[in-house]
């Protein structure tokens, strides 16, 4: 068999899309997903000899292999001959970092037809000596500084020699300083990928931190042509060690494309990734604003041009459509509702505190509001805000839902005087008397109140931030829908989007 039937017989387009995923954080991605995000280059680099591409995180070799497969067709011309073709574009067009020994042995069998490209049996015979060819791992170490990594922050307690045994040590070689190799001073035109998202950072409740952000960071030091990464969307919030990052990404005019997906399941299918995922294109040449385009299910449901970083915000606004009604908001001026909103544990009480009764006793005398339990506490054991106790207030989950606006509906707790809650809630208010609490709870049940807070709700945290474009109405009286759409003179069809994007009471 010569080698243009051993690869076109083993080469399979589709089985890919059939390997299950190594776990939510390490997402493998379909081929069609792989395939758009190659889409958004421009496709004259697949038509140069002299074009170079690097995927930094490999996990089944899928980008490694679709752009093989381009190139396979665009470089007909230039060299016609099949066989010096393909060793051309394996051997000085296609690099990969693979994250573990596995993924790497399965890039190669994906890339090269033989996990070996040095065998008989690859469709491009590497040197004798050469088992990786030019898709790379190392299990290097972590560099521990205070019990945690000082290029990617894991956990020493989670991942040290000692703890992993003979696992992998996830000492990502892309993020870490020795692991690039020969690769650091290669002058790459395309960077893709799709990184690891998250590791264990040792904290509680198998507390994680992100890393997928150092991928891009780490890429961009690289200094490509083009980069493109699909990620996890809770960016456009910042939050555990990605305000820096979020500020970076919507603060740079060289991205030229980003495809938003709310729901992760549109583009990895039976993978929760909450807050949802996108995937750019970022351009060193690009300077402009962003052709933002929403996705649902196998269609995109709205795109425009414009900037990531709207005027009074620090975060990116995902709906198109929302951003006329924002404009339409702020034109007010109003406070927001953030300033009414406490921080953790408002009383100063956390979510495993457990010292209170059941009963009223002489002694324990206020209510609480605990982790799915009711009480009373001393009230000596309240730490701060003790001015608040004796006030009506609104207490609401600080885990509510997910990133997608249509999936939860507040359902705030009525905190009358004398009662306190942990840090299992925050709390609105207080307000001087219940009249005006029972006016903000008609506010919150509004659709525009949970259009508003949908905007900065990423993900099940529903700290004060997120409350950052609801404005404070006068609380003298209640709110209707009507009222308030009329108030902001928002358009019928501006109105029949917030509606649509609401989860209707129950």
């Amino acid at each position: 068999m010569d080698n243009q039937n051993l690869f076109e017989s083993t080469y399979n387009p589709d089985v890919l899309s059939c390997i299950a995923n190594l776990s939510n954080d390490e997402v493998f991605t379909p081929p069609e997903i792989a395939n758009k995000m190659l889409d958004m280059l421009p496709q004259e680099l697949f038509k140069s000899s002299k074009t170079k591409f690097l995927d930094p995180a490999c996990k089944s070799g899928v980008f490694l292999r679709e752009i093989a497969k381009r190139l396979l067709v665009g470089l007909q011309d230039e060299i016609p001959d099949l066989q010096e073709r393909i060793n051309h574009i394996f051997k000085n067009q296609v690099f990969g970092i693979a994250i573990t020994e596995l993924t790497s042995l399965l890039s190669r069998r994906s890339v090269y037809c033989s996990k070996y490209p040095n065998c008989k049996y690859s469709v491009c015979q590497f040197d004798k000596n050469d088992a990786q060819g030019n898709i790379y791992f190392s299990n290097i170490k972590h560099f521990w500084i205070n019990g945690k990594c000082l290029h990617c922050g894991a956990s020493q307690k989670e991942y040290s020699d000692e703890k992993r045994e003979n696992l992998e040590s996830h000492a990502y070689q892309f993020i870490h300083k020795e692991g690039l190799g020969k690769l650091e001073n290669m002058k790459f035109d395309v960077i893709i990928g799709n990184p690891p998202y998250q590791m264990n950072d040792g904290g509680a409740q198998a507390s994680a931190k992100p890393i997928y952000h150092l991928f891009v960071q780490q890429a961009k030091k690289l200094n490509p042509r083009y980069m493109s990464f699909i990620i996890p969307a809770r960016w456009y919030a910042g939050g555990k060690g990605l305000d820096s990052f979020r500020d970076e990404m919507l603060k740079d005019n060289h991205i030229v494309e980003l495809h938003d997906f709310v729901d992760a399941n549109d583009c990895f299918s039976g993978v929760e990734i909450k807050g949802g995922v996108c995937y750019f294109l970022w351009d060193k040449e690009y300077k402009g604003e962003c052709f933002v385009k929403s996705h649902s299910k196998d269609k995109i449901v709205s795109e425009s041009k414009r900037k990531l970083l709207e005027n009074k915000s620090d975060t990116f606004i995902r709906y198109n459509e929302a951003i006329p009604i924002l404009h339409k908001v702020q034109s007010f001026n109003e406070k927001t509702f953030d300033s009414i909103v406490s921080s953790r544990k408002p009383f100063g009480l956390a979510t495993n505190f457990i010292d209170f009764t059941s009963e009223k006793t002489e002694n324990n005398s206020i209510y609480i509001f605990a982790n799915q339990k009711q009480g009373y506490i001393d009230k000596n054991k309240i730490e701060k805000n003790l001015d608040w106790i004796d006030k009506w207030k609104l207490i609401i989950p600080k885990a509510i839902g997910s990133g997608k606006m249509n999936e939860y509906r507040l359902k705030p707790l009525i905190s009358a005087p004398n009662s306190v809650c942990t840090e299992t809630y925050i709390l609105i208010g207080p307000f001087e008397n219940e009249k005006i609490l029972n006016n903000v709870l008609v506010y919150i049940n509004s659709n525009f109140f949970h259009f508003m807070l949908g905007l900065k709700k990423y993900t099940q945290d529903a700290t004060s931030k997120v409350y950052q474009f609801v404005p404070i109405q006068d609380f003298s009286k209640p709110w209707t829908d009507e009222e308030l759409y009329k108030k902001y003179n928002l358009t019928q069809k501006e109105i029949d989007f917030i509606e649509s994007m609401i989860r209707p009471m129950s």
